[in-house]
């Protein structure tokens, strides 16, 4: 055990909704933040890296407005507030995401760099050590609930490092003004990708390019039996260590009002990916040059748990072996926001519903009723 290590029943690493799902949890179950007098209490303690409340929500484009964000949920116990579809997403949410902290006490400490999460010992029941650049933590349970925010994906593709235009991430997306006069192709097929060629297009010279030809489906068509398979083909991935795999992947392409007004005026255009990049643009499959000034990368993310690396958890296939949210290699470890908890609802579930299970075993093991 580390000498200097604060001792904490419960450390939740992230403040976004999965986060702070399990902090409205943890405080309704009676768990007191270990900043105040626990007086005999179960206590919590909530890290966030950013500076400021509001997740993801404080890093996206100023024109993700709310009329077009995508799966928003109310955080438990307080609703989303009334905003003009306008506003911007951005200006909107991470106010709510405060309020939300303010409202239930949950004393979040940021901004706190989660370096690494270990065992203290060998001990199957020990504790688990959380060290930051603010001291370290002792858990009997970590809820981690850091998102995929932080971790763009890009994928590799010959000669990305020769080209002379500009590359960058929907991470890194400002404004669409910066594209204007431009020829600019965009690599994806999920959300984003299709969002921001609706915008740019109207500035800009667009060339949208997937590995896959897309397979559209209307909303009426992905009804309760359809998620609830794509929900449980995504557990049974997990389940087995297996990479969670992109929304696009188990959602299919849906015909969003963004994707319908790109079509209506003849820019959803899918071509084929390009077999490499050289130094003025892209190489087609048909062997010709693309000419490109910016390529933009909407390619996904992928979970950010690079400091969970210590506890040696990642299958050889690349995940972690996950079931209703917790890992079956080390079971004080949650792992929520990861995998089918991904979308806002499902965070918000997977927060009380590892709160419920912390709640039972602590029960459990003081002879007490849960």
């Amino acid at each position: 055990m580390h000498m200097n290590a604060i001792l904490v029943d419960v450390a939740v690493i992230g403040a976004g909704q999965a986060g702070l799902s399990a902090g409205y949890h943890l405080q309704r179950r009676g768990f007191v933040p270990v900043t105040r007098e626990a007086n005999g209490h179960d206590t919590f303690v909530v890290l966030d890296a950013n500076a400021a409340a509001g997740g993801a929500w404080q890093h996206r484009w100023a024109s993700l407005r709310m009329a077009t964000v995508n799966g928003i949920h109310d955080l438990p116990g307080l609703p989303v507030p009334p905003a003009d579809p306008g506003a911007a997403s951005r200006d909107i949410l991470p106010p709510y995401f405060a309020e939300h902290e303010e409202r239930f006490s949950l004393d979040v400490q940021r901004p706190v760099d989660v370096r690494a999460v270990r065992r203290a010992d060998d001990a199957s029941d020990g504790r688990l050590l959380i060290e930051t650049d603010r001291g370290t933590w002792a858990a009997r349970y970590v809820i981690n609930a850091t998102g995929t925010w932080t971790r763009p994906f890009r994928p590799y593709y010959p000669g990305i490092d020769r080209f002379r235009g500009r590359q960058l991430h929907v991470a890194d997306y400002a404004t669409v003004d910066e594209f204007a006069g431009k020829r600019v192709v965009i690599v994806g097929a999920g959300v984003s990708a299709v969002q921001l060629l609706d915008e740019i297009s109207h500035v800009a010279e667009t060339f949208w390019m997937t590995r896959r030809e897309p397979q559209w489906i209307d909303e009426a068509d992905f009804d309760l039996a359809a998620r609830s398979a794509a929900i449980a083909g995504v557990e049974a991935r997990v389940r087995r260590g297996l990479p969670p795999g992109s929304v696009i992947s188990v959602t299919g392409m849906h015909w969003t009002p963004w994707a319908r007004a790109a079509h209506a005026r003849g820019v959803l255009v899918r071509h084929p990916m390009f077999t490499s990049i050289e130094e003025d643009g892209v190489r087609m499959p048909d062997g010709t040059l693309l000419a490109a000034d910016v390529i933009l990368w909407a390619t996904g993310f992928r979970p950010a748990v690079d400091h969970l690396a210590p506890l040696k958890l990642r299958t050889p296939a690349g995940g972690f072996r996950v079931a209703d949210s917790r890992s079956l290699d080390e079971p004080r470890l949650f792992l929520i926001g990861y995998g089918p908890s991904q979308s806002t609802v499902g965070a918000n579930r997977a927060g009380r519903a590892a709160v419920h299970r912390i709640v039972a075993e602590r029960a459990a093991a003081l002879g007490e009723a849960a």
